[in-house]
Protein backbone atom coordinates (compact mmCIF):
# COMPACT_ATOMS: atom_id res chain seq x y z
CA UNK A 1 0.00 0.00 0.00
CA UNK A 2 1.34 3.23 -1.19
CA UNK A 3 0.64 6.18 1.82
CA UNK A 4 0.44 9.76 0.75
CA UNK A 5 -0.13 12.43 3.84
CA UNK A 6 -1.18 16.04 3.47
CA UNK A 7 -2.75 18.89 5.54
CA UNK A 8 0.09 20.12 7.26
CA UNK A 9 0.61 23.68 7.56
CA UNK A 10 1.60 26.78 10.16
CA UNK A 11 -1.15 27.51 12.91
CA UNK A 12 -1.06 29.55 15.63
CA UNK A 13 -0.92 27.83 19.03
CA UNK A 14 -4.46 27.17 20.41
CA UNK A 15 -5.60 26.23 16.57
CA UNK A 16 -6.83 23.39 14.75
CA UNK A 17 -5.86 21.76 11.65
CA UNK A 18 -6.80 18.20 10.01
CA UNK A 19 -4.43 16.21 8.25
CA UNK A 20 -5.70 13.25 5.66
CA UNK A 21 -3.51 10.36 4.16
CA UNK A 22 -4.77 9.10 1.68
CA UNK A 23 -3.92 5.29 0.73
CA UNK A 24 -3.75 3.56 -2.62
CA UNK A 25 -4.91 -0.35 -3.08
CA UNK A 26 -7.67 -2.14 -2.46
CA UNK A 27 -6.50 -3.72 1.30
CA UNK A 28 -6.42 -0.45 3.07
CA UNK A 29 -9.68 -1.50 5.17
CA UNK A 30 -7.45 -4.98 6.58
CA UNK A 31 -4.26 -2.58 7.73
CA UNK A 32 -4.23 -1.19 10.72
CA UNK A 33 -3.49 3.14 10.58
CA UNK A 34 -1.21 5.01 13.08
CA UNK A 35 -0.36 8.81 12.74
CA UNK A 36 3.60 9.45 14.05
CA UNK A 37 5.56 12.83 14.47
CA UNK A 38 9.04 13.47 14.43
CA UNK A 39 10.24 17.17 16.27
CA UNK A 40 13.83 18.48 15.34
CA UNK A 41 16.50 16.80 17.12
CA UNK A 42 13.91 14.36 18.58
CA UNK A 43 13.29 10.59 17.52
CA UNK A 44 10.26 10.25 16.17
CA UNK A 45 7.06 8.90 18.08
CA UNK A 46 3.89 7.61 18.04
CA UNK A 47 0.59 9.92 18.23
CA UNK A 48 -2.84 7.81 17.46
CA UNK A 49 -3.80 4.70 16.15
CA UNK A 50 -7.01 3.37 14.69
CA UNK A 51 -8.21 -0.66 14.10
CA UNK A 52 -8.81 -1.27 10.47
CA UNK A 53 -13.02 -0.90 11.33
CA UNK A 54 -12.01 2.35 13.73
CA UNK A 55 -13.95 1.13 16.70
CA UNK A 56 -10.56 1.01 18.47
CA UNK A 57 -8.12 3.77 19.07
CA UNK A 58 -5.26 4.64 20.87
CA UNK A 59 -3.68 8.33 22.04
CA UNK A 60 -0.17 8.93 23.45
CA UNK A 61 -0.56 10.72 26.47
CA UNK A 62 0.41 14.92 25.03
CA UNK A 63 -2.36 14.42 22.85
CA UNK A 64 -4.81 12.84 24.43
CA UNK A 65 -8.04 14.73 24.56
CA UNK A 66 -6.73 17.14 21.91
CA UNK A 67 -6.40 15.14 18.70
CA UNK A 68 -8.78 12.69 17.08
CA UNK A 69 -7.74 10.17 15.17
CA UNK A 70 -10.40 8.43 12.57
CA UNK A 71 -10.46 6.54 9.43
CA UNK A 72 -13.31 5.97 5.98
CA UNK A 73 -12.53 2.89 4.78
CA UNK A 74 -14.35 3.73 1.63
CA UNK A 75 -11.85 6.49 0.57
CA UNK A 76 -9.27 4.89 1.39
CA UNK A 77 -8.26 7.42 3.66
CA UNK A 78 -7.21 8.27 7.91
CA UNK A 79 -7.51 11.39 9.53
CA UNK A 80 -5.89 13.08 12.64
CA UNK A 81 -8.22 15.92 13.69
CA UNK A 82 -6.22 18.29 15.65
CA UNK A 83 -6.90 20.42 18.19
CA UNK A 84 -5.62 23.12 20.98
CA UNK A 85 -2.59 23.01 19.23
CA UNK A 86 0.71 24.08 21.11
CA UNK A 87 4.24 24.29 19.76
CA UNK A 88 5.76 21.64 21.02
CA UNK A 89 3.14 19.92 18.41
CA UNK A 90 5.59 20.90 15.63
CA UNK A 91 6.97 18.06 13.82
CA UNK A 92 6.64 16.11 10.48
CA UNK A 93 3.67 14.15 10.85
CA UNK A 94 3.53 11.04 9.29
CA UNK A 95 1.12 8.02 8.27
CA UNK A 96 1.67 4.80 8.35
CA UNK A 97 -0.30 1.13 8.15
CA UNK A 98 0.56 -2.24 9.97
CA UNK A 99 -0.75 -5.58 9.68
CA UNK A 100 -0.21 -6.14 13.06
CA UNK A 101 -2.62 -5.39 15.93
CA UNK A 102 -3.25 -1.50 17.15
CA UNK A 103 0.56 -1.44 18.76
CA UNK A 104 2.58 1.87 19.47
CA UNK A 105 5.82 0.82 18.14
CA UNK A 106 7.11 1.92 14.33
CA UNK A 107 8.94 -1.37 13.98
CA UNK A 108 5.37 -3.01 13.83
CA UNK A 109 4.27 -0.73 11.09
CA UNK A 110 5.23 -2.25 7.37
CA UNK A 111 4.69 1.18 5.02
CA UNK A 112 4.93 4.72 5.66
CA UNK A 113 3.74 7.94 4.63
CA UNK A 114 6.49 10.94 2.80
CA UNK A 115 5.10 13.25 6.10
CA UNK A 116 3.34 16.48 6.24
CA UNK A 117 4.85 19.41 8.52
CA UNK A 118 2.96 21.06 11.14
CA UNK A 119 4.03 24.10 12.91
CA UNK A 120 2.81 25.74 15.74
CA UNK A 121 3.93 29.20 16.28
CA UNK A 122 2.53 33.14 16.71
Amino acid sequence: VQLQAYGGGLVRPGGSLRLSCAASGRTFRSYVMGWFRQAPGKEREFVAGISWSGGSTSYADPVKGRFTISRDNAKNTVYLQMSSLKPEDTAVYYCAASTMGLVRHQNAYDYWGQGTLVTVSS
